[in-house]
């Protein structure tokens, strides 16, 4: 039996170690990822001064999560830390989506006066190409971590997959699913503020629609 610091050592005792380790180190991942996506609904609250709006954009992300996931699984690679930290990054490329198009649609509402389903459309059909393009752009630099040789791939390869699997599957759902969700949680938002008008009785005697 060999001898280690005066202690006999057993190679299972070893990985047991090994893998207590590994799972303590991902205990921790789902409250990151829920930190994360509160910091992000934060700071785009306040750059929007809605609270919606940040739901849009946020519901970008399971797509994501859900294309890195296959990916994973279509090359039959592990879900270790690697490829987590390429769904983390995921947060930051993949919301840039909705944000331009939200951003547009925001402008042409408040500026030209448009309709929801009107903003959101022409934002759908003016900002295509550059999300497209963003995202191309994203996902080929992510092809040489995904494919490539050499020492250390293995390493790397898991980083590449989640990050083009993510992108791929987020860019053929999220042109279809983020108007949806846009004008959604407009009507509600509408329809809450409605309630709100027909709840609402002023001390003045004044209207509710002339007081809100």
């Amino acid at each position: 039996m060999k001898q280690r610091m005066g202690v006999p050592f057993h190679p299972a005792r070893f990985f047991a170690g090994t893998l207590l380790a590994y799972q303590q180190s991902l205990s921790t991942e789902p409250i990151l990822v829920l930190t994360a996506l509160l910091a992000v609904y934060i700071v785009l609250g306040i750059l929007y001064e809605s609270l919606v709006h940040p739901l849009t954009i946020i519901s970008t992300l399971p797509s994501a999560s859900v294309g890195a996931m296959l990916a994973l699984m279509l090359f039959k690679q592990d879900l270790n830390i690697i490829s987590i930290i390429g769904i983390v990054l995921l947060i930051g490329i993949v919301k840039k989506n909705a944000i331009m198009m939200i951003d547009f649609a925001l402008q042409a509402e408040r500026e030209g006066g448009k309709s929801t389903k009107d903003a959101i459309f022409e934002a759908c059909m003016l900002r295509f190409r550059p999300i497209l393009m963003t995202t191309m752009a994203a996902l080929f630099g992510a092809l040489p971590l995904a494919f490539g040789t050499g020492t250390g791939s293995e390493l790397r390869r898991p980083l590449g997959i989640s990050i083009v699997g993510g992108l791929i599957m987020s860019q053929l759902l999220t042109l279809y699913t983020t108007p949806v969700v846009y004008l959604t949680l407009d009507k509600l938002r509408l329809r809450a503020l409605g309630k709100e008008r027909d709840t609402f009785h002023p001390a003045d005697g004044s209207t509710p629609s002339a007081a809100i």
